[in-house]
Protein backbone atom coordinates (compact mmCIF):
# COMPACT_ATOMS: atom_id res chain seq x y z
CA UNK A 1 0.00 0.00 0.00
CA UNK A 2 1.55 3.73 -0.88
CA UNK A 3 0.04 6.71 -0.89
CA UNK A 4 1.63 9.70 -2.29
CA UNK A 5 0.96 13.33 -1.07
CA UNK A 6 1.36 16.31 -2.86
CA UNK A 7 0.89 20.04 -3.73
CA UNK A 8 2.53 21.43 -0.81
CA UNK A 9 4.34 24.30 -1.08
CA UNK A 10 5.25 28.37 -0.20
CA UNK A 11 2.44 30.64 -0.01
CA UNK A 12 1.52 33.90 1.31
CA UNK A 13 -1.63 34.16 3.65
CA UNK A 14 -4.83 34.18 2.41
CA UNK A 15 -3.22 32.67 -0.58
CA UNK A 16 -4.40 28.87 -1.66
CA UNK A 17 -3.12 25.28 -2.42
CA UNK A 18 -4.62 22.24 -3.58
CA UNK A 19 -3.11 18.97 -2.41
CA UNK A 20 -3.29 15.63 -3.31
CA UNK A 21 -3.30 12.40 -2.22
CA UNK A 22 -3.15 9.18 -4.13
CA UNK A 23 -3.08 5.66 -3.32
CA UNK A 24 -2.26 2.51 -5.08
CA UNK A 25 -2.95 -1.11 -3.52
CA UNK A 26 -5.61 -0.54 -1.32
CA UNK A 27 -9.65 -0.70 -1.71
CA UNK A 28 -10.59 3.03 -1.19
CA UNK A 29 -14.16 1.70 -1.61
CA UNK A 30 -13.62 0.50 2.00
CA UNK A 31 -11.64 3.52 3.25
CA UNK A 32 -12.73 6.77 4.70
CA UNK A 33 -9.59 9.39 3.63
CA UNK A 34 -8.54 11.94 5.76
CA UNK A 35 -5.94 14.79 6.03
CA UNK A 36 -3.98 15.42 8.92
CA UNK A 37 -1.64 18.53 9.80
CA UNK A 38 1.36 18.19 12.21
CA UNK A 39 2.63 21.55 12.70
CA UNK A 40 6.10 22.22 14.18
CA UNK A 41 6.81 20.89 17.83
CA UNK A 42 2.88 19.75 18.15
CA UNK A 43 1.31 16.50 17.19
CA UNK A 44 -0.49 15.40 14.59
CA UNK A 45 -4.19 16.27 14.10
CA UNK A 46 -6.93 15.68 11.72
CA UNK A 47 -7.77 17.97 9.28
CA UNK A 48 -10.30 16.74 7.19
CA UNK A 49 -12.06 13.05 6.56
CA UNK A 50 -14.51 12.13 4.11
CA UNK A 51 -16.18 8.85 4.75
CA UNK A 52 -15.97 6.14 1.95
CA UNK A 53 -19.78 4.97 2.10
CA UNK A 54 -21.50 8.01 1.38
CA UNK A 55 -19.34 10.75 1.12
CA UNK A 56 -19.73 12.41 4.08
CA UNK A 57 -17.55 15.10 5.24
CA UNK A 58 -15.95 16.13 8.17
CA UNK A 59 -13.53 19.41 9.38
CA UNK A 60 -11.33 20.83 12.14
CA UNK A 61 -12.91 23.53 13.51
CA UNK A 62 -10.04 25.55 12.72
CA UNK A 63 -10.48 24.99 8.63
CA UNK A 64 -14.44 25.06 8.40
CA UNK A 65 -15.51 27.06 5.61
CA UNK A 66 -11.53 27.40 4.29
CA UNK A 67 -10.45 24.34 3.35
CA UNK A 68 -12.69 20.87 1.24
CA UNK A 69 -11.76 17.63 1.18
CA UNK A 70 -13.07 15.61 -1.99
CA UNK A 71 -12.16 12.26 -3.36
CA UNK A 72 -12.53 10.60 -6.98
CA UNK A 73 -12.70 6.75 -6.33
CA UNK A 74 -11.70 6.29 -10.16
CA UNK A 75 -8.34 7.63 -9.41
CA UNK A 76 -8.20 6.38 -5.84
CA UNK A 77 -7.71 9.71 -5.12
CA UNK A 78 -8.30 12.66 -2.53
CA UNK A 79 -7.64 16.28 -2.70
CA UNK A 80 -7.97 18.60 -0.23
CA UNK A 81 -8.08 22.57 -1.96
CA UNK A 82 -7.23 24.87 0.89
CA UNK A 83 -8.30 28.45 1.03
CA UNK A 84 -7.95 31.64 3.00
CA UNK A 85 -4.40 29.90 4.38
CA UNK A 86 -3.13 31.46 7.72
CA UNK A 87 0.14 31.08 9.39
CA UNK A 88 -1.03 28.50 11.60
CA UNK A 89 -1.91 26.17 9.00
CA UNK A 90 1.71 26.03 8.41
CA UNK A 91 3.27 21.75 8.89
CA UNK A 92 3.55 18.83 7.03
CA UNK A 93 0.26 17.95 5.86
CA UNK A 94 -0.34 13.97 5.87
CA UNK A 95 -2.92 12.00 4.17
CA UNK A 96 -4.05 8.34 5.88
CA UNK A 97 -6.61 6.01 5.38
CA UNK A 98 -8.98 5.02 8.34
CA UNK A 99 -11.38 2.41 8.27
CA UNK A 100 -13.52 4.94 9.88
CA UNK A 101 -13.39 8.50 10.00
CA UNK A 102 -13.42 8.77 13.70
CA UNK A 103 -10.85 5.76 13.52
CA UNK A 104 -7.32 6.19 13.17
CA UNK A 105 -5.44 5.31 9.98
CA UNK A 106 -4.32 2.42 8.98
CA UNK A 107 -2.27 3.78 6.17
CA UNK A 108 -0.26 7.13 5.80
CA UNK A 109 1.72 8.92 2.97
CA UNK A 110 4.66 10.51 3.37
CA UNK A 111 3.65 14.40 3.76
CA UNK A 112 3.88 17.27 2.46
CA UNK A 113 4.92 20.86 3.57
CA UNK A 114 2.72 23.72 3.49
CA UNK A 115 4.34 26.77 5.00
CA UNK A 116 2.58 29.71 5.43
CA UNK A 117 4.22 33.03 5.05
CA UNK A 118 2.96 36.40 6.83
Amino acid sequence: VQLQASGGGLVQRGGSLSLSCESSGLSLNKYAMGWFHQAPGKEREVVSCISSRDGETTYADSVKGRFAISRDFAKNSVYLQMNSLKPEDTGVYYCGTPRRCDWPPDYWGRGTQVTVSS
